[in-house]
């Protein structure tokens, strides 16, 4: 399996602590959100991730080569978006959307997921096409990016932050795609891509148009653990979230 992970841009709704620096290499217990993304896909057995960067890509190279240099894995290629700045995250998908063939992940590169979470969506085999990794709570805020589903079948009927009816689960910023559901979702990356809107697109928002004619899939990671970091409030959050997990594993070690 491969992982694309979409870490092109600055973070800036976090503030100064993005200034000089991406939001992928902000530090959680002593290792970036990148670091700790990456060693979430080796654990798992992912051997190859191509990360898509933009702002101070030098920055995010070098970190790159040092875990090279140290021989920590996966296999990692990089992909400057030079159109961060202007477009939404469906342009830094557009320029990899070659890399979507076979089994492969596409994971946002502000979030952060146990190991045991990651665990579950690699080895959901059984679903072929388009699987949006979901939690469920007991509202959801305006930020949320909110999901329909039918809780039965587990098949996606929407997806997207203004959705008001219906809503019983939200995306966590990781989707995994098997069979043809990588080949489906580039082909309609290109199409959205030649429409006037869009660089303004996210790319759920194709998800959300690939689901209404066809099947797209969830998978429910409900009591695993996760953090996304968008605001200076999360980073205290998702600080807390990292050090339990590590000195969970280093009990487990001792």
């Amino acid at each position: 399996m491969k992982a694309i992970i979409l870490a092109a841009g600055q973070g800036s709704r976090l503030g100064h602590m993005t200034d000089d620096r991406p939001k992928c290499l902000i530090e959680f217990n002593g290792r970036s959100l990148l670091d700790r993304q990456l060693d979430t896909l080796d654990t798992n057995g992912v051997s190859e991730a191509v990360v898509v960067t933009g702002f101070h890509d030098e920055l995010v190279n070098a970190a790159i080569d040092r875990r090279r240099s140290a021989g920590q894995g996966p296999i990692v290629r990089t992909v400057f978006n030079p159109f961060y700045k202007v477009a939404d995250n469906l342009g830094s998908l557009f320029l990899v959307r070659d890399e979507l063939n076979g089994d492969c992940l596409v994971w946002n590169g502000d979030t952060l997921v146990s190991r045991s979470l990651m665990a579950k969506v690699v080895s959901n085999s059984g679903r072929d096409g388009i699987c949006v990794t979901i939690d469920r709570k007991d509202s959801y805020d305006e930020d949320d990016m909110k999901v329909v589903r039918d809780i039965d079948s587990g098949r996606l009927r929407a997806i997207g932050k203004r959705l008001a009816k219906g809503v019983n689960a939200e995306s966590i910023g990781l989707l995994a795609f098997r069979g043809e559901g990588g080949a489906r979702f580039a082909d309609a990356i290109e199409r959205e891509m030649r429409t006037p809107e869009g660089t303004t697109v996210w790319y759920l928002r194709v998800i959300h148009y690939l689901a209404q004619h066809s099947e797209v899939w969830t998978l429910d990671i409900s009591g695993d653990e996760w953090g996304e970091v968008d605001f200076p409030e999360d980073v205290e959050r998702a600080e807390a979230l990292v050090k339990r997990w590590d000195e969970a594993r280093e009990a487990k070690a001792a």
